[in-house]
């Protein structure tokens, strides 16, 4: 199988670091090691990615579809509710989106704006949840 691009979108670099009654102890770091071994199991070659800047998120969006990336996974975090040019870079690309949530921002209150332009979504089951989006993505195929 091709690339997978995985976006950490504004705030998981604070991941084990603060919030851990919501988003529990796992830092970015532990995260993105469990996410390429989910891969390696799959058989997907995965390209990590994380910025709190909507335009690199963006810019990293177009590049994937421009080198001809399969699919993408991207948790929003702190980009959940934005209504800008991330919603409208994921609706541009060639390939399919999964927005994940280790938590479920749905109980808090948080309206996803980036789901609708996703091909489906993953709520609150921690990093778990991006291995069902890898094995969605591989069904895809």
């Amino acid at each position: 199988m091709g690339k997978v691009l995985v976006i950490q979108g504004a705030g998981m670099n604070m991941r084990g670091k603060v919030q851990l009654e919501t988003f529990g102890p796992m830092t970015l770091r532990e995260m993105n090691e469990q996410i390429v071994g989910y891969g390696k199991e799959l058989d997907m070659d995965i390209e990590l990615f994380h910025s709190n800047l909507e335009g690199e998120v963006i810019n990293a969006l177009y590049e994937a579809h421009d080198n001809g990336y399969e699919a993408g996974i991207i948790n929003p975090a702190g980009f959940t509710t934005t209504t800008g040019p991330i919603k409208a870079a994921i609706a541009q690309v060639q390939f399919p989106m999964i927005e994940v949530h280790a938590s479920n921002p749905t109980s808090r209150g948080t309206v996803s704006q980036i789901q609708p332009v996703c091909k489906g979504s993953v709520y609150g089951f921690g990093i778990y949840g991006y291995k069902l989006a890898l094995e969605a993505i591989k069904s895809m195929r």
